[in-house]
C-alpha cells in the first residue's frame, strides 16, 4: 500500500441484486415484474464504499471469487469507488455469495446464498495494514485482529448484527475493551443491555467504550463521548425514504469521518445522520451512498429554503444545526456518483469517466 490508509474495512462481500418498485410480493405460483434493477457490492463494501466517497482512503480486506460475479464486483469497487484491495485475496475454489433484495412499500426482503470461506474470519486480515481507523461487527469468533488493531494505534469502531439466536450474549461485548467507538441502532442497544429505553442502553454501554452512539432510525441518534463528558442528541433529517439498505453503513461512514477530522460529538453524529438519510432516497445498498457532491447540493438547497421561511421553520433549524458543513464539505465538490446499474455484463458501467 502506497500510504497509510484512513479506513481499513475485513468481511464478507457479497454481490446485491436488488429488484425495486414493486407494490406487493408475488403470491405463490404468481409472476410479477419489477420496474428496476439494480446491482452492487454488499455487504462490507457497504461501509467501504460509503467512507471512499467521503474522500477517506479506504482499505478493504475480503476474499473476492475468480467468478463472474466477483470480478464485477472487483472492478467496481477498485476501478469506480478507488478503495485499496491490496490486502484482500481472489479464490477459485469457492463462488461469490450472492442476496437478492426485493424493494417494496419502504422496506425490503432478502435472500441470500453462499457457501463458508475457506479461511477464517481473521485469516482475512492477516497483515493488518497501517490504518487510522478500522471497522468491526461483533462477533463471537473472528475479531482477534481487533487488540492487535489497537495496539498499533488504529481506532477501531464497532457495530453488531442482529442476533439470530436471540441471546445477546454480553460476551460479545468483551471486545469493546479495545474498541475506540460502539454504533448498536437502538434495538441491538437495549436487549444487548436488557433496558426498555434508548437512553437508558446508552448509559449502559458507556461505561464499556469510550465512544457509544446508538442510532433511532428516523429519529435520530444519541451519543456519549467519554473522552471529552461530550453527550449529544440529534434529530433525525426529514426525506422521503426508499430503501433503507445499507444506511447504518453510511452513518458509521459519516461518523468515522468526522472523528478522524476532529469535529465535536455533535457535528459528528448530525453528519452521520444526514448521509444515512440521504442515501435511504435512492435504492441499493453500497451504491446509494452520497458523496459530497450530494451533500453539497443538499446544504445549497437547504440555505436557500432557509433564506425563504421564518426563523422557527424546518429549514431554518436545519440550517443551524448544519452551519458546519461550510467548514467541511471541500471546496468545488461535484464528484459523480455512480448508482446501482442494472446488469453485471456491461464493463462500460465500471469504467472510469462512466
Amino acid at each position: 500500500m502506497a500510504r497509510q490508509l484512513d479506513l481499513f474495512v475485513p468481511g464478507i462481500v457479497y454481490l446485491d441484486v436488488i429488484f425495486t418498485g414493486l407494490r406487493e410480493l408475488p403470491e405463490p405460483g404468481t409472476e410479477v415484474w419489477a420496474p428496476g434493477m439494480g446491482s452492487c457490492p454488499g455487504g462490507v463494501a457497504n461501509l467501504a464504499v460509503a467512507a471512499s466517497r467521503l474522500g477517506l482512503h479506504t482499505g478493504l480486506g475480503t476474499a473476492l471469487s475468480s467468478d463472474a460475479y466477483g470480478e464485477f464486483c472487483h472492478q467496481v469497487l477498485s476501478r469506480q469507488e478507488g478503495i485499496d484491495l491490496s490486502a484482500s485475496r481472489r479464490l477459485d475454489d469457492w463462488h461469490s455469495p450472492v442476496t437478492v433484495s426485493v424493494a417494496y412499500d419502504r422496506d425490503r426482503s432478502m435472500i441470500t446464498h453462499g457457501h463458508p470461506l475457506p479461511t477464517d474470519a481473521d485469516g482475512l486480515v492477516n497483515g493488518l495494514p497501517p490504518a487510522r481507523s478500522a471497522a468491526v461487527s461483533l462477533a463471537p469468533e473472528g475479531t482477534g485482529w481487533v487488540r492487535r488493531a489497537r495496539a498499533a494505534g488504529t481506532l477501531v469502531f464497532a457495530d453488531a448484527g442482529w442476533d439470530d439466536t436471540d441471546q445477546w450474549s454480553c460476551e460479545v461485548l468483551g471486545v469493546l475493551a479495545d474498541c475506540h467507538a460502539f454504533l448498536p441502532n437502538a434495538v441491538e442497544a437495549m436487549r444487548y443491555t436488557r433496558t426498555d429505553e434508548p437512553r437508558q442502553a446508552l448509559e449502559k454501554l458507556s461505561g464499556l467504550v469510550p465512544v457509544v452512539v446508538v442510532t433511532c432510525g428516523g429519529d435520530g441518534a444519541l451519543a456519549i463521548d467519554g473522552s471529552t463528558g461530550e453527550v449529544a442528541s440529534v434529530p433525525g433529517v426529514p426525506v422521503e425514504a426508499l430503501d433503507p439498505t445499507g444506511a447504518g453503513d453510511v452513518f458509521t461512514a459519516g461518523f468515522v469521518t468526522g472523528t478522524l477530522g476532529g469535529w465535536p460529538l455533535a457535528d459528528r453524529v448530525a453528519f452521520a445522520t444526514l448521509v444515512g438519510a440521504l442515501s435511504v432516497q435512492h435504492f441499493g445498498g453500497s451504491l446509494s451512498a452520497p458523496g459530497w457532491g450530494d451533500i453539497a447540493d443538499w446544504w445549497t438547497a437547504t440555505r436557500a429554503g432557509a433564506a425563504h421561511h421564518h426563523g422557527d421553520s424546518s429549514e431554518a433549524v436545519l440550517a443551524r444545526r448544519f452551519g458546519f458543513l461550510d467548514d467541511v464539505i471541500p471546496p468545488g465538490s461535484r464528484n459523480a456518483v455512480h448508482r446501482a446499474t442494472a446488469t453485471i455484463a456491461r464493463l462500460s458501467d465500471v469504467s472510469p469517466g462512466h
